[in-house]
């Protein structure tokens, strides 16, 4: 059967992968795999279908028939990726590593670029995507920039100005500036191979980079669910999503 032949256009299926941490629910205090709704809301409204991807063991066939099985991918945020996978020793204030969850993403995105997938990160996604793809990462801003206003603390989002890149994907998905919702310490250094940088903000930041060409494959380092009055960053993922499914398909 063609897409086209469907009864309305195709809802792209999104995986999101998830945090896997201790977590209390009533008198429950377990291990477990968990994520926010507004990632799912933010693909549901734009279109999409989500599902979730939990951290498990690693094996590139492991992440290769998990991909097969969606249209999309989102690397979520969370904790700071280990800096070992980038040889850097760990600055005082970095997490401790969650090392099961970035072994599995590293896997994911591995086979996602393979396969020409649809990826969009998101805060610590973009940072362990540029890992993946060799860059490293600054471990604290204050250090660098002497202020905190990129994470506040206590859970409070900030606003930060952030200005793309002419003719980027980023740019053609949400023009030239936007007024971001930032809570990250760590952020970019030496940018990974293949990488562009799409989005920089008033400091100099980079904000946002993407893989030039016809595949989608994009990261910001803010957080687009926690507006989700502005759907353009999960419109364009499901879209591309949608699009990737009709060739695959056909």
């Amino acid at each position: 059967m063609n897409v086209s032949e469907l009864d309305g256009p195709a809802r792209p299926v999104i995986g999101l992968t998830t945090y896997l941490q201790q977590a209390k629910s009533g008198i429950w205090d377990v291990h477990a795999a968990f994520l926010s709704t507004s990632y799912l809301e933010g693909v549901t409204l734009a279109g999409g279908i989500a599902t979730l991807l939990p951290p498990q063991p690693v094996d590139a066939d492991i992440a290769s028939q998990i991909l097969g099985g969606i249209d999309g991918l989102i690397i979520t945020g969370g904790r700071d990726v280990d800096p070992a996978a980038y040889d850097h020793d760990p600055h005082p204030t970095t997490d401790e590593p969650a090392r099961d969850r970035d072994a599995w993403e590293f896997a994911l995105v591995a086979a996602a670029l393979r396969r020409h997938l649809p990826v969009l990160a998101i805060c610590r996604g973009a940072q362990l995507l540029n890992v993946a793809l060799g860059g490293t990462l600054h471990q604290h801003l204050p250090d660098v920039l002497g202020h905190t206003r990129h994470q506040q603390g206590n859970a409070v989002f900030n606003t930060s100005r952030v200005t793309t890149v002419a003719g980027s994907r980023l740019a053609g998905l949400i023009g030239e500036n936007t007024n971001a919702q930032c809570y990250h310490h760590q952020a970019i250094d030496r940018l990974g191979d293949g990488l562009m940088i799409s989005a920089l903000d008033d400091d100099g930041v980079i904000e946002g980079v993407e893989i030039p060409g016809d595949d989608f494959v994009l990261a910001v380092q803010w957080h687009p669910e926690e507006t989700l009055d502005d759907l353009r960053l999960f419109a364009g993922l499901v879209e591309a999503a949608r699009a990737y499914t009709t060739e695959r398909v056909n």
